[in-house]
């Protein structure tokens, strides 16, 4: 390969050979040389003159050809795989530079494969973390962040290494906080609400990160969406389980420092005032238990061993208990399809749960109404189903009716009776038998809870 170099050498050895020869010839012809022997004379110049640009010519094609094969190998330096390249022997200083060359190409090698699994690694921790790390430069632009964050906003955006923070997250009081930790190098916090399919709330920590081109910040995001919510969850429990117990507590006070006053002695209301006493502790302790299957439900312990249950004894057992408040309220019972199926879980819980559905279907029923129950399985489960024509749910209320404590009518719940953690103990037993609930309910027509659980093996036999 011939270069711009190569001929502007041709060129100067052209011109250095005319010039010997005008230089010859003219000192040939001063000393009075004869005409045959300045011939002879300028012709052995001259092929001597052609034989070394012939060897030049060649030497520099040699050297031409060493000096791309540097190129190649300098240019293959980063390439994966490594570029292979003939290693010269010769012992010159073009050998030695280019067996130092190659050298230095293995070793940049090994460093950018360790860069790069360094880096790999680094985004294989940062991209599968729960919180969300943000970092950007010193003019606020986004140089990485992991997928928490891109969830945390809205998984759509995309994000390129070009994109300002204001573009991902815009929240002025998060772009002033990195950009006061990138001037001035302190630790700051933020708690910052972001809201894309739902909002969520985050506790965001920024430090300082080092750059060639200046000192930008990175930030650590933690959702602490879910701890404020279970915190919130505490204090509405806290507050109900006070509220609920306040009730009956201020009777039996109320009513026990009446008959202390001297109406322990009136024979005509003395009885009456013990019955509420009794009564209200009566719901005082039927509020503890409850509280104590919800906690014993909740927890995370496993539960004790399952074991086969008829489902038919726990609808038949169930019927017997609540024979006599129905007869007492004037509702129906309606025994319907029972098939005869087992499932797996406690019997004390399931018999619970389904006294919970049937109590609730006559207690909030009206003289004359009618409580349907059946249990009919299809599709390796089992559904039971309890329907009554009471008072029914409002659409609204419906999300709700499993929360402690949620009651649709305060006023008339407390008439009748319960601890509003009826359905939440119901809902909580029906899901650690690997079921689900599910209810239908129209106002003024009637409510129909029905539980799906799955069927236990058969036995073969």
């Amino acid at each position: 390969m011939r270069s711009s170099n190569f001929w502007r050498l041709i060129l100067t050895a052209l011109i250095l050979i005319v010039i010997t020869l005008a230089a010859v010839e003219d000192a040939l012809s001063r000393y009075g040389a004869a005409a045959g022997l300045r011939v002879w004379i300028l012709a052995i110049l001259l092929a001597s003159s052609m034989a070394a640009l012939g060897l030049a010519h060649a030497a520099w094609r040699g050297l031409i050809q060493r000096v791309l094969r540097l190129k190649s190998m300098a240019e293959g330096l980063l390439e994966i795989p490594p570029r292979q390249n003939e290693i010269s022997d010769a012992k010159d200083e073009l050998g030695a530079l280019e067996r130092s060359l190659s050298g230095v190409a293995a070793q940049i090698r090994k460093l950018v494969e360790r860069l790069q699994l360094e880096s790999a690694r680094r985004e294989a921790i940062l991209g599968s973390i729960a919180e969300g790390v943000l970092a950007v430069d010193s003019d606020l632009r986004i140089i990485f962040c992991n997928d928490a964050v891109i969830r945390a906003v809205g998984g759509g955006r995309r994000v390129t290494e070009n994109t300002r923070l204001l573009g991902l997250i815009r929240d002025t009081g998060l772009f002033e906080m990195l950009g006061e930790v990138a001037r001035r190098g302190e630790t700051r916090k933020h708690r910052l609400k972001i809201t894309a399919d739902k909002e969520r709330t985050f506790e965001v920590q920024a430090g300082p990160l080092a750059m060639p081109n200046g000192q930008g910040a990175i930030a650590i995001l933690y959702d602490t969406t879910d701890l404020e919510r279970l915190e919130q969850v505490r204090k509405d429990f806290v507050a109900n389980v006070s509220h609920e117990m306040r009730t009956p507590l201020a009777g039996i006070i109320g009513y026990a420092e009446t008959l202390l006053d001297g109406a322990l002695e009136d024979k005509e209301n003395n009885r009456r005032f013990l019955n509420i006493i009794h009564s209200n502790a009566v719901r005082l302790n039927s509020i503890a238990s409850d509280l104590l299957v919800l906690s014993e439900l909740e927890s995370r312990v496993d539960p004790p061993e399952a074991a086969r249950i008829a489902v038919r004894e726990v609808i038949d057992s169930v019927l017997a208990i609540v024979a006599s408040e129905a007869s007492a309220r004037r509702v129906a019972l309606i025994r319907e399809q029972i098939e005869d199926v087992d499932v797996m879980g406690s019997r004390l819980r399931l018999e619970q749960a389904v006294l919970n559905l049937v109590a609730n279907a006559i207690k909030f029923n009206q003289p004359g109404g009618e409580v349907r129950i059946r249990a009919v399985a299809e599709d390796g489960k089992v559904s039971i189903t309890i329907a009554d024509t009471g008072v029914g749910i409002p659409s609204q209320d419906l999300p709700r009716i499993f929360e402690r404590f949620y009651r649709v009518d305060k006023g008339r719940s407390r008439q009748v009776g319960g601890t509003g953690l009826g359905l939440t103990i119901v809902k909580h037993v029906i899901e650690r038998m690997s079921g689900t609930i599910e209810v239908q309910s129209h106002l003024r027509e009637g409510s129909t809870f029905t539980a799906h659980l799955p069927l236990a093996e058969r036995i073969k036999g």
